[in-house]
């Protein structure tokens, strides 16, 4: 079931249900977790591995573009009413030190900068558990009515 699904449920009660432990159908393809959502906030966390290695040697680009992703997505998600759905428009990644199947664990936290009737601005950074920081992204969400 998706969160779209559950009529007359907020953001927020629909990403609690989900760090509780409900199925994420691309947090298992890639191994990560909600693991932690509140009003306007949401961290995802993950152990990457080699199975994530790109052809050059590090676990590729696109997972850390996803983590981060999902955690500027579901902070904005945390705010939307029982009407509401959003969708990323733009999202603007910059990677800071290469992950290797030694990093870790990995969480990104995703915050709202900026939160309007049709469109959301959200930031997150990702970060191992000794505070390094890996990458971090800026997302423009389309905010809409379902």
């Amino acid at each position: 079931m998706s969160m779209t699904s559950q009529p007359g449920l907020t953001g927020l009660q629909q990403l609690r249900e989900v760090a509780s432990g409900r199925k994420i159908e691309i947090g298992e393809t890639l191994g990560f977790r909600l693991a932690e959502v509140e009003e306007g906030r949401a961290v995802f966390e993950s152990k990457p591995g080699r199975h994530l290695y790109s052809p050059i040697g590090t676990v590729h680009g696109g997972y850390a573009a996803t983590l981060l992703d999902s955690a500027c997505a579901c902070a904005v998600h945390s705010q939307l009413g029982p009407t509401q759905g959003c969708t990323t428009l733009e999202l603007k990644v910059a990677y800071h030190k290469a992950i290797t199947a030694d990093t870790g664990l990995v969480r990104a936290d995703g915050q709202i900068v900026k939160f309007g009737r049709r469109a959301a601005f959200a930031e997150a950074r990702l970060t191992d558990a000794e505070g390094h920081l890996y990458a971090t992204a800026t997302s423009t969400l389309l905010v809409f009515e379902r």
